[in-house]
């Protein structure tokens, strides 16, 4: 499969231009057997299968050839679709000068999945060596060679494409305004956004991002009849700006600064018996909720929930001079998505982490990976005062299905489902395949 890199990759324009930047020279172990690519601009100019005598790379990837059989299947299993997600699992090696790696995170991980059986070369430019962009009309041409405009590809992508394709100016019935209040000791100007009526319904967003994730949930008729969707960016992030005095200091997030801020909102916002729903760090910090406030609460939605997951990649590489943050963030996310997330809600996804201001991201991993590790107490959550549940999605190699099972086994009475073909971001990669799993538990509910 790794011979035919070098056709696919130098045919796809896009992503060549996505590599303009790239001059490196990479060794990849299929088992026994070693290749040397080098890179220029973008294109690979050499594809070489070894042995060598002393061959020159800067760095390398080594893993078994069942390991890359796995990852180049037209449809991997969970665990073999991404490079970092093998890379956690120690099924793939990084080796040598990580920083060209890291800083084009995107653009490798492109590259090596062009190898996969049904993939083929991207027509949607004229392929030049200008790597010209397509023209006004909008069309492309899927790996399948058929003719695609964007407002059909837009199509696939739920709720945001349907507002995409409307012709009529329309509002939708999400209202946006900022609270200011007290937060941990100094004042705020908070952002948050709300729709619907009925029992008020609290979204957490996830590290790095913003309210923007929820979008399809406050734009679901059927939800919104009975329940207030009420989503707020976290300071530091999306509309929500630092605290006065932030250039001086660090942005990292801790699990009793997490809880004091969503228990200040709920006051501010006077939400009686709310509903919480977070995902990632927010469906860690619902298990904060479940353990030291659970009777302010009609219940508790964990997505992606587990009680601690170990680094697996130097946090540092997320905020570096030498290295474009949003780009990097994007990259590390980017294989946390499922596969067969619909293509305009992917790639949304994955713009909410490229805009992220710097450090932040890092700072909220702090909570993530170091300070919020529950796994000493998960057991004493008592789900007879305050119910939980869990969902958690297929192709999620940070928590992963087992972490969330595993939670279920230890927290007596907590509800568990895991969502086929889902990734790490459900309410955002796949609106609607996530609602049909979110409507259930909202019934019984309410």
């Amino acid at each position: 499969m790794i011979e035919t890199l070098p056709e696919r990759v130098n045919a796809n324009a896009w992503l060549v231009h996505r590599g303009r930047f790239v001059d490196t020279q990479c060794l990849i172990d299929v088992g026994e057997t070693p290749w040397l690519m080098q890179i220029q601009a973008g294109r690979i100019t050499s594809l070489q299968r070894g042995p060598f005598v002393m061959p020159r790379w800067t760095f390398a990837l080594r893993a078994s050839s069942e390991t890359w059989s796995a990852f180049w299947e037209e449809h991997p299993a969970p665990g073999f679709h991404d490079l970092m997600a093998m890379i956690k699992s120690r099924a793939l090696r990084l080796e040598g000068d990580q920083h060209p790696f890291m800083a084009n995170l995107l653009y490798f991980k492109e590259v090596l999945a062009a190898a996969r059986r049904g993939a083929a070369p991207d027509q949607r430019t004229s392929q030049s060596a200008s790597g010209t962009s397509q023209s006004a009309s909008g069309t492309s041409q899927s790996a399948s060679g058929t003719s695609q405009s964007i407002s059909d590809r837009a199509a696939q992508g739920g709720v945001e494409a349907t507002v995409r394709r409307s012709r009529l100016p329309e509002f939708e019935p999400v209202v946006g305004g900022y609270l200011n209040l007290e937060l941990l000791g100094a004042p705020h100007r908070l952002y948050v956004e709300q729709a619907g009526q009925g029992i008020p319904l609290l979204c957490l967003h996830t590290a790095g991002a913003d309210t923007r994730q929820y979008r399809a949930l406050m734009n679901d008729p059927e939800i919104l009849e009975r329940f207030r969707v009420i989503a707020f960016d976290m300071p530091w992030h999306g509309k929500s700006s630092p605290p006065a005095g932030w250039q001086q200091s660090e942005y990292r997030l801790t699990s009793a600064d997490y809880v004091a801020m969503i228990l200040s909102v709920c006051d501010a916002l006077a939400l009686d018996k709310p509903v919480v729903m977070g995902c990632s760090i927010g469906g860690r910090i619902v298990l904060n909720l479940a353990l030291e406030c659970p009777d302010r609460f009609r219940a508790l939605i964990g997505l992606q929930s587990g009680a601690h997951v170990d680094p697996y990649y130097d946090l540092q590489w997320l905020h570096r001079p030498d290295v474009h943050g949003g780009e990097v963030c994007a990259g590390i996310i980017s294989g946390l998505v499922g596969p067969s997330a619909p293509e305009a809600d992917r790639a949304e996804t994955l713009w909410h982490y490229m805009q992220g201001g710097p450090g932040v991201f890092k700072g909220d991993l702090y909570f993530y990976k170091i300070d919020g590790d529950l796994r000493g107490r998960v057991q004493e959550i008592d789900t007879t005062r305050c119910p939980l549940y869990l969902l958690s999605g297929e192709y999620d190699y940070s928590c992963t299905p087992d972490d969330t099972r595993d939670l279920a086994r230890r927290i007596a009475g907590a509800n568990a489902t895991i969502m086929p073909g889902i990734g790490h971001f459900p309410m955002s990669e796949d609106p609607e395949g996530f609602l049909t799993h979110l409507r259930p538990v909202l019934e019984q509910i309410d």
